[in-house]
């Protein structure tokens, strides 16, 4: 079973990359399913719109996780309540709209993908620990097949998760920082592990945004409306090569591609 996960959709640059490439790398990896973190792919590259998420679902994308900018475009309401395959990171309070977890059909097997969210400087929700065992639990009675998103700032949270979970799934993937890292490796129980896959959109800004404007934020400390970047863009993801039968991953492999 391969994997492929996209990391962090970036506003329009980062949809029209994916509609662009998407088809070509799937043939080319020879992708079974394909999971992607979609929360910056509103036009301004912050939140979740219908356009962007249909555009996703529409173009090869087989599952949308979400992170701490969810709820940032009101879209998200209508698009949980119609879609099962957008899923939100599973540590927000209990009764929050959505799912944080979803098992799709690979045509292979099934897919149990989860995602949950990092606690240290990030917004506050429940403990992603206990989050991740109960998600754990629920999906690993339908499939041995699972991939998570571990969507967090702290490169030692994620670290911490993969390990925690070790054994128990397929794949833990970083998410959120936007810098695709070179630490790709399989754990000793099993389970892949990246601390962050990247970002897909604009390259030549600063993590996706209008490069000028970060800078004189940090230089002034005066507050100014970040735009995102134009010029080239990036495609960052990784493929995990799972064993069919075992659940455990027999390779996993970065992706990074610049594009006009």
């Amino acid at each position: 079973m391969k994997i492929l996960f996209i990391g962090d959709v970036f506003g329009d640059a980062g949809v029209r990359t994916l509609e662009n490439s998407l088809r070509d790398i799937r043939e080319e990896y020879e992708i079974d399913i394909c999971i992607a973190n979609a929360e910056n792919a509103s036009p301004r590259g912050i939140g979740l719109n219908r356009a962007a998420s249909a555009a996703l679902l529409g173009h090869g994308v087989d599952v949308i996780t979400l992170g701490n900018h969810t709820w940032k475009d009101r879209d998200i309401f209508k698009i949980l309540g119609e879609s099962e395959n957008v899923i939100r990171p599973a540590n927000y309070p209990a009764g929050s709209p959505g799912s944080g977890s979803v098992v799709v059909n690979a045509g292979k097997a099934s897919v149990g993908v989860i995602c949950v969210m990092g606690r240290i400087y990030m917004d506050c929700a429940d403990c992603p620990f206990v989050a991740l065992d109960h998600e754990i639990g629920k999906v690993s009675r339908a499939t041995n097949l699972i991939f998570v998103d571990a969507h967090c700032e702290a490169t030692s949270e994620k670290c911490a998760l993969a390990h925690y979970a070790d054994g128990r799934v397929s794949c833990v993937a970083g998410t959120h920082t936007h810098v695709q890292t070179a630490d790709e490796r399989i754990l000793a129980g099993g389970t892949a592990f990246i601390t962050d896959v990247g970002m897909t959109g604009p390259s030549e800004g600063i993590i996706g945004m209008e490069r000028n404007k970060i800078i004189r934020r940090l230089k002034s400390q005066i507050p100014e409306r970040y735009e995102p970047a134009q010029g080239r863009r990036q495609f960052s993801a990784i493929v995990a090569d799972i064993g069919d039968m075992s659940g455990k991953a027999v390779g996993i492999r970065r992706i990074w591609r610049e594009y006009d």
